[in-house]
């Protein structure tokens, strides 16, 4: 019997692991399916890691390694080379390795398995089906891990930040990445990214574009791009023709949760990842979840902090079994995607309740308003710009959230200066 079982040992399953144990619990559990524990960020080459957690910039591996070192002299016992086949609303977790199959128990779990990529099935792009197309973070394994230069003359589809530190990644490895092509009227990506993997590197952002046709036999031999409009269809007379070898996907992330779905945690359609409280339980009493699982992050520093307060939260329930008298919904209102959590309970247990959400086009000088179910606003922050590429968290003192009867909602609005 464990304490807690966490599975997945990226940024998020690291994080908890350190923090459930300097919380004080005694048996806990990290299982990771590869050989080695850290997940992307072994992948992760360049800098720009653990500025805001150990205020210093670090690459994925060094970040990876600053947990891996604490888990060293931990109580925290390590399964790698292990895939999770199961969990239940019991805790009862079913693994297999190359011991075979086993089912372990605990008082708690904590769901850390990331996301993963869409791939060009999941966006129906048309043309040939010749070698040479890869996700993003596919190409980046193969080149930053396994020494494999995907090609040489590249186009980018989508404008994520895996997609544009390829950009920079592929050029820095002499290739030539003709352009970055993006279907919505934003990129995706941290404006950060987009200064110092395109911009830096002269390589063109098309904007509101799309790649209509993949053509090429053995190998792809060009790309056909066009302008598109407010529906995404392509404009006639806007075509551009690239001649390339290689075209990397970085179009979304989804979560991984085929093993939350089938413990029967409930999911939220629009983050596709599990309905979560202020904690990060799930709708299963003792499963707790953090990270890219939950809601893709852009930063991995964000996602161990989450983990933190996950396993913090897994800990105390352990411990204390907390009891809550009601909840209230959390709701998003137009411009709003989503927000995470989706409910809070009350008593809360910490000062401030955390909201953290994505709007779904760019702001410029604008306000975040939380409004309760009377239309009266009881929070508020000022923005100089919003984009959808970046997530926006804010905190709001649980003496007001108290207050609501049955629920708050966030907005965005523009302010005229005028």
């Amino acid at each position: 019997m464990f304490d807690l079982i966490i599975i997945g040992a990226g940024p998020a399953g690291l994080s908890a692991a350190v923090s459930a144990c300097e919380a004080g619990m005694e048996k806990v559990l990290l299982i990771e399916r590869d050989k080695e524990l850290g997940g992307i960020l072994n992948q992760c080459i360049h800098n720009g890691f653990g500025l805001h957690l150990f205020k210093e910039e670090l690459t994925g591996p060094e970040f990876a390694g600053r947990f891996i070192e604490q888990l060293k002299n931990s109580r925290v016992e390590v399964m790698s080379d292990t895939m999770v086949l199961d969990i239940n609303e019991n805790h009862d977790v079913h693994v297999i390795n190359g011991n075979g199959y086993q089912c372990l128990h605990a008082k708690s779990v904590l769901l850390a398995m990331g996301c993963r990529e869409r791939t060009r099935g999941a966006i129906a792009t048309p043309g040939s089906r010749g070698a040479g197309v890869y996700t993003a973070g596919a190409a980046q394994r193969y080149l930053n891990m396994d020494g494999y230069c995907v090609g040489k003359r590249v186009v980018i589809l989508g404008s994520g930040d895996i997609g544009l530190i390829m950009a920079r990644r592929m050029t820095l490895e002499g290739a030539k990445v003709l352009a970055c092509v993006e279907i919505n009227s934003y990129s995706a990506g941290l404006q950060r990214n987009i200064k110092q993997c395109l911009e830096d590197f002269d390589i063109p952002l098309y904007l509101s574009h799309t790649i209509t046709s993949i053509e090429g036999n053995d190998r792809i031999e060009r790309v056909r791009v066009s302008a598109v409009d407010s529906k995404f269809n392509p404009i006639e007379g806007t075509e551009m023709v690239f001649e390339c070898d290689t075209v990397l996907l970085s179009v979304g992330l989804i979560p991984e949760n085929e093993i939350s779905k089938k413990a029967g945690i409930v999911i939220d359609p629009k983050t596709r990842g599990p309905l979560v409280y202020e904690n990060m339980e799930t709708s299963i009493p003792g499963i707790f979840c953090a990270g890219n699982v939950v809601q893709v992050h852009d930063l991995a520093d964000n996602v161990a902090l989450e983990a933190k307060k996950a396993a913090l939260a897994a800990y105390d329930y352990v411990t204390n079994s907390p009891t809550y008298v009601r909840e209230i919904e959390v709701k998003n209102i137009p411009n709003v995607t989503y927000t995470v959590p989706q409910h809070i309970r009350l008593p809360l247990r910490n000062k401030l309740v955390e909201i953290s959400f994505r709007v779904n086009r760019t702001f410029s000088k604008c306000r975040i308003e939380v409004i309760d179910d009377k239309d009266n606003v009881i929070a508020k922050f000022s923005r100089d710009y919003i984009t959808p590429g970046e997530l926006q968290k804010i905190n709001i003192l649980s003496d007001v959230i108290s207050k609501v009867e049955e629920r708050i909602s966030v907005r965005v609005v523009e302010v005229n200066d005028d």
